[in-house]
Parts: structure tokens; sequence; C-alpha cells
């Protein structure tokens, strides 16, 4: 029951106390996990949908929630009054998503070079004032972040086999956030780094990394072919960057004074909320998918 600035119990006297709204159902890590789950699983129903039905619909999805993320991540800037011209930015993740499908890793590296070049001169028509190596190093930032990034995961999806190594990528990526909620949620004790992520425990890192390494053994046996050992290595390298993406965007959403990214997604809170780990973990993947099992 409230009380007033008196200390006297607000309301009249005798009159019932107002029934209180049961509080949703999260969890001690502060996650919606009913929403999540459901937003999880329609989320990897539509990637699996797309994969396996004509490769270039992933290709456009891929490429909205990108897009989505940057606006998302330009209005997180302005929180701090950093002004990201988002046209360009848009504009080269599109196209580098494109030539790489299509033409593979040289064009995207020209593609990123003119986002960054394109950058630069957008927000010259701002004129001389206060801010511009501030405003273009973040917009050379995203380029690198969400451009770059956008087109390695499209550099994944051009072989022949490309929907299983893309399915490769995103279920050890998402094997280190489950088995890193469940290790953590259960047997987290120890932090790993409270000052970027209060939550974040060793004991949830180790459940990541078993995770990943136990999905990417099978996966990569099952679907490429490939040994057993070479799955678990790819599985353990995408834990760990996993953890070190999803703290990456935990450290900007502190600089910046954010909880969250975004609402869009219940349960996981913004597009770049849900593609943190995602994004870091693709060139890694990439890499040594290429080392271990080159395309043809």
């Amino acid at each position: 029951m409230e009380l007033d600035a008196s200390g006297e119990p607000e309301g009249s006297p005798g009159e019932p106390e107002a029934p209180r709204t049961p509080p949703p159902a999260h969890t001690k890590t502060g996650r919606n996990l009913p929403a999540a789950i459901v937003v999880g699983v329609a989320l990897g129903a539509l990637v699996l949908l797309s994969l396996y039905t004509v490769k270039t619909i992933f290709l456009v999805v891929m490429v909205v929630f990108l897009v989505i993320g940057l606006r998302e991540l330009t209005d997180a800037f302005k929180a701090r009054d950093i002004r990201v011209p988002l046209i360009p930015l848009a504009l080269g993740l599109v196209a580098g998503a494109i030539t790489a499908y299509g033409w593979g890793p040289e064009p995207l590296v020209a593609v990123t070079a003119l986002t960054i070049l394109t950058v630069l001169i957008w927000r010259m028509a701002d004129g001389p004032a206060s801010g511009y190596v501030r405003d273009v190093t973040a917009g050379v930032f995203a380029t690198g972040y969400l451009v770059l990034m956008g087109g390695i995961v499209a550099l994944l999806m051009e072989p022949a086999d490309g929907d299983h190594r893309i399915v490769i990528f995103i279920a050890t990526t998402v094997a280190s956030d489950i088995g890193g909620y469940f290790a953590g949620t259960f047997l987290g004790k120890h932090k790993l780094v409270p000052a970027i992520s209060p939550k974040k425990t060793w004991e949830g890192a180790g459940g990541a990394v078993l995770a990943c390494m136990l999905v990417g053994a099978w996966l990569v046996a099952w679907l490429l072919d490939g040994h057993l050992w070479e799955g678990a290595v790819i599985g353990a390298a995408a834990a760990v960057i996993a953890i070190a993406g999803d703290l990456i965007v935990s450290m900007i959403k502190r600089d910046l004074g954010l909880k969250d990214m975004g609402t869009l997604l219940p349960g996981h809170g913004g597009v770049m909320d849900r593609l943190d780990s995602l994004i870091a973990t693709a060139p890694v993947v990439w890499i040594l998918l290429e080392l271990f099992l080159p395309s043809t």
C-alpha cells in the first residue's frame, strides 16, 4: 500500500486497495523469456524458409534487418548529438550485400571504401560546423560494422552450399546465446565483466562455448561432411567472438545511456540487440569455413 506525503495510507478509510497488475513474466536476467522464445522461433523459421526455397529471399530479409539495425544505430548516436548520414550508409549496405553475393569479396572491398568516401563527402553539406570529425568517425564505424559485415554474410551464402553455411553460422551463434543464458541463469556466480555487462558470468561463458562446440561439430559434420573437430573449433571461436560482439553493443549502449537499441523485437529489444553477436561472428565463421572446407 502506498503512503502519501504525511505517511498515511492513500485512499479513503475502508476503501479496498485497487487490484495490482501482475508483473510480466521476466526472468531474473530481466528478459521476457516467453516473448523471446516466440520471436526467436519465428525468426528461425523465416531464415530456414527463405534459405531453403530461394536463397535470394534470405538476402533480401538480411538486408532489411540490417537497414533497420542501421537506423537504430544512427538514432542511438543522436543521444550524444552525433549526426551520421543514414542514406549513404543504407545504400552502401544494400550495394555491399548484392556485390558480395554476385561477385565475391573484391567488389565488397570497393563498395566499403566508396561508402566511407561518400559519408565523408555527404557530411560536408552541413558546412564546417563543429563535430565533423566526430560524425564521420561514427559513420566510418557504422560502415565497417554493418556494411562490411553484411557483405561477409552474403559471401557465406554465395557458394552452392551457402544455405548450409548460413545455417552453421547462425546456429552456432544462437547456441552461444542459449547456452550462455541457461548456464548463467542456473550456475552463474562469478561475474565476467561487471563494469560492462553485470549479468554475464564466467559460468555462462563456459556454457556458451560448450553449446557452440557441440552444435558446430554436429552441423559441420552433417551438412558439409566435415570433421567433428573442425566444427568444434568453429563453434569455440564463434562463442568467444559472439560474447565479444554482445559486449561491444553493451559498451555502445552504456556510452550512449541506452538500455536497448530499440523495441521492435519483444523479449530481445531492438534489431541491433539481436544482431550484435551475429555481426561479430560472421567474418570468423567465414574465414574458418573457407580454411577447413573451401567453397567451390
